[in-house]
C-alpha cells in the first residue's frame, strides 16, 4: 500500500501590527512565575482525553484523527493563539483550522488476525499482542509456507555481506532480526530488508528484536515485545509480515536446536551469514482494509513583538497521531504522543497566560502523520507558513511521559551551552542528558532542511512503546512537568535571543 499525502498546513502573513518592542529579558522572578504556573494535572487530563476510546487511537487520516485535530484547534483558540493559514478547511467548529489537503489512505488490519506455526506435527497459536503483531501496512494475508532464518535479513553483495547467498527462499517465509550486526557500517532499514526478501522471492516475513539490544534501542525503550510498525517500503507492495516477540523467535530456532542469542553473537562477532531453513511451517491470516481520509496539521501563533525580529519564527511541534485500532486492539498512544501534545498545549498556555511577550513569532504545530513517515512535518517544510530562511529553530517534543525521570535532548545546530542554560532556568539542569542528532521524529525534516533543532523526550525505558498498553495510568506526572518547564525555558531563550 502506498499513501498519497493528505495534508493540512497553515500559512499566515506576519503583517500583524505590533507595539514597540518590550524588554525581551524579563526579570528572573517574572520568568520564574511563568514556570510556576505549569500544571501537570492539566497535562494528565489532556492525555487521558486524547488516549480515551473516544479518539480511537488517532490513526492518521481517519475521522478519529480529525476529531483530535478539532480538540487541539479548539484549545489553541481558547488560549488566544492566532490562526495560521491560507484558507479554512471547512465552515465547521474548526475555527482555527486552515488547510491544504490531498487524499491520504489509512490502512488497518481487521480482526481477527491469526498466526500459527507447525513443527514436528504440533501446531502452536501465538497470542496477538504479547507474541505477535501484524505489520500495520501489511496487505491481507493468507499464507502457509516453510520458514527460513536469514539472520539480519541483509543482502549487500557490494559490502560482501549477503545473507541470501546460496539460499533459495522462493515461495517461503523468512525470519530476520531487527537492526544490523555490530561493525556493519552501511545503513539498513526495515524497508530495505523487506525489499530484499521480496527480491529473492519470499512470500511473507517475520521480524524480531534479538536478545542482544543496541544501546540506542535501549534508550528508545525497545524490548523483547512486538510493537506496532509501518513498513514504509517505498513504491512496492509490502509483503505480509509480523513483528514477533524475542521469546517466540527463540522458540522457532530452538526447533532445530539453535540458540538465538548464540547465533546473534556470532553474527555480530564474525559477520558471516548464518542463514538456514528451519523445520517450521508458518501460517498467517488476516484482512487489511484501506480507507481514504485527510491528514491534518493544526497551527496556532503568538506574534513576535519586536519590530526587527517578528518576521522570524520559532516552531514548537508535537505529533498527536498514533496507530488507531488494529486487529481489534486499541493503541491509546498516551505516551506516544498524547504526552507531547499535552506538553505543547501547556507551554502554549504558559506563554499566553504569563503576559511575557516573545520578540520573535512562535508557531505551535500539532502534526499528524508522524507514525507513517513524518508526512505532516514534511508538508510543513515543503510549504512553510514562515519561510525556512526566517525560521530560527524547530523544537520537537515526543514520548514525554514515561522513563527514569531524566530528559534526553537531541541537538542539531544548537549549542549544548545554551541547552544547559535553559535547563538551569527551568530548574532541571541536573536531569538533562544532551546528545547530538536524535534519529526519528518530526524534527528530522527540519534538520534535513538545514534548520537547528532540538528534540525532547523522557529518558530511560519506555516499556509500552507502540503497544496497546500505552495508557494514561503509565504516565508519570513529574516527568511531564519537567518536560514542559524545559521546553518553555528553551523556547523563551530562542524566541528572545539577540
Amino acid at each position: 500500500m502506498r499513501h498519497t499525502l493528505a495534508l493540512a498546513g497553515c500559512v499566515l502573513l506576519l503583517a500583524t501590527a505590533a507595539p514597540a518592542a518590550p524588554n525581551p529579558r524579563p526579570a528572573s522572578d517574572e520568568l520564574a512565575a511563568a514556570l510556576g504556573t505549569i500544571s501537570w494535572p492539566r497535562m494528565v487530563e489532556d492525555i487521558a482525553r486524547l488516549s480515551s476510546p473516544s479518539f480511537n487511537g488517532r490513526q492518521t487520516g481517519t475521522a478519529d484523527d480529525g476529531r483530535s485535530a478539532q480538540f487541539v484547534a479548539e484549545r489553541f483558540e481558547s488560549l488566544g493563539l492566532l490562526p495560521a493559514g491560507d484558507r479554512p478547511l471547512s465552515d465547521s467548529a474548526l475555527g482555527l483550522l486552515w488547510a491544504q489537503s490531498e487524499a491520504f489512505v489509512a490502512g488497518s488490519i481487521q480482526a481477527p488476525a491469526l498466526m500459527e506455526w507447525t513443527a514436528k506435527e504440533v501446531t502452536t497459536s501465538p497470542r496477538l499482542g504479547p507474541d505477535f503483531l501484524p505489520i500495520l501496512d501489511s496487505p491481507s494475508a493468507s499464507a502457509s509456507a516453510p520458514l527460513i532464518f536469514v539472520g539480519y535479513g541483509i543482502s549487500d553483495p557490494a559490502h560482501e555481506f549477503d545473507e541470501y547467498a546460496d539460499l533459495d527462499v522462493r515461495g517461503r517465509a523468512v525470519l530476520f532480526l531487527r537492526g544490523k550486526p555490530e561493525g556493519y557500517a552501511a545503513p539498513v532499514t526495515h524497508a530495505d530488508k523487506e525489499r530484499a526478501a521480496r527480491k529473492h522471492g519470499a512470500i511473507a516475513f517475520l521480524t524480531a528484536t534479538g536478545p542482544i539490544i543496541s544501546a540506542y534501542d535501549i534508550r528508545r525503550g525497545i524490548g523483547s515485545a512486538p510493537t506496532a510498525l509501518h513498513s514504509q517500503s517505498s513504491d512496492e507492495r509490502p509483503l505480509p509480515g509480523a513483528w514477533i516477540s524475542t521469546e517466540l523467535a527463540e522458540q522457532l530456532l530452538a526447533v532445530d536446536g539453535r540458540s538465538l542469542r548464540e547465533t546473534q553473537e556470532r553474527l555480530n562477532r564474525q559477520r558471516n551469514p548464518l542463514s538456514a531453513p528451519t523445520n517450521v511451517v508458518l501460517h498467517l491470516a488476516w484482512e487489511s482494509r484501506q480507507e481514504a481520509g485527510t491528514l491534518v496539521n493544526v497551527l496556532g501563533m503568538i506574534p513576535g513583538q519586536d519590530r526587527a525580529l517578528r518576521e522570524q519564527a520559532l516552531v514548537i511541534g508535537a505529533h498527536r497521531d498514533h496507530f488507531g485500532r488494529q486487529a481489534g486492539l486499541l493503541f491509546p498512544g498516551a505516551d506516544d504522543n498524547a504526552s507531547g501534545t499535552a506538553v505543547l498545549l501547556e507551554v502554549a498556555k504558559t506563554f499566553t497566560g504569563s503576559g511575557l511577550a516573545p520578540r520573535r513569532t512562535i508557531l505551535f504545530v500539532s502534526f499528524s502523520g508522524e507514525e507513517q513517515g513524518l508526512f505532516g512535518s514534511r508538508l510543513y517544510v515543503g510549504k512553510p507558513p514562515v519561510p525556512l530562511t526566517q525560521t530560527v529553530a524547530m523544537l520537537n517534543v515526543d514520548h514525554a511521559g514515561i522513563g527514569n525521570g531524566r530528559l534526553t535532548v537531541g541537538l542539531t545546530g544548537l549549542s549544548k551551552e545554551g541547552a544547559t542554560e535553559a535547563g538551569k532556568t527551568a530548574g532541571v539542569a541536573e536531569l538533562l542528558d544532551l546528545y547530538g542528532f536524535f534519529p526519528g521524529g518530526d524534527h528530522v525534516p527540519f534538520k534535513e532542511a538545514g534548520l537547528p533543532t532540538a528534540t525532547i523526550v523522557s529518558a530511560g525505558p519506555h516499556p509500552h512503546f507502540h503497544q496497546p498498553s500505552d495508557t494514561t495510568d503509565t504516565v508519570k506526572p513529574e516527568i511531564l512537568e519537567r518536560a514542559a518547564r524545559y521546553l518553555f525555558a528553551l523556547a523563551w531563550q530562542l524566541a528572545n535571543a539577540p
